[in-house]
């Protein structure tokens, strides 16, 4: 039975984007504790493959000191945009507001990245369609970092 509990679970994967390992604490909402399960309540502002709403297996390591992700379990169906504004003129707010005039959330990084959460049930052509549309004039650059299927098309 889930609780209201949250918890933070330390990731280490590697980037595409960053080609890098990276290493990010997220916030997440307790499943089953005994059985180490837990929805990630946040979005991830580097870690590939992983979006929020996904059930992960974690569990607590000792030389990490904290629980670390083991596997994902459960996709949401929700995907995970990673953006980076290009033009100094570019204003995150009025970015990321268009963005939730489609259904996504975002959260800032600073005043020139964002992760975008795109819920499973947003259509994505047309967050796909605006994204172009702002690459195309050179506002942003993006990364799909964690395409769902109902989003791939």
């Amino acid at each position: 039975m889930a609780d209201d509990k949250h918890v933070k679970i330390l990731f280490r994967l590697y980037s595409t984007i960053l080609e890098e390992t990276t290493v990010e604490t997220m916030w997440a909402k307790v499943v089953n504790e005994e059985l180490g399960l837990y929805s990630l309540d946040n979005i991830p502002f580097y870690l590939p493959v992983i979006a929020s709403g996904d059930i992960v297996f974690a569990e607590y390591d000792a030389d990490e000191q904290i629980l670390t992700y083991r596997e994902t379990r459960e996709y949401s169906g929700n995907s995970t945009i990673h953006v980076i504004l290009m033009s100094d003129a570019a204003d995150i707010k009025s970015i990321g507001k268009s963005f939730e005039e489609l259904g996504c959330n975002w959260e800032g990084m600073n005043d020139k990245y964002f992760a975008m959460d795109v819920p499973g049930l947003v259509n994505y052509r047309l967050v796909k369609a605006r994204l172009e549309e702002l690459k195309g004039q050179d506002i942003v650059d993006y990364a799909e970092s964690a395409l769902s299927v109902p989003h791939q098309y």
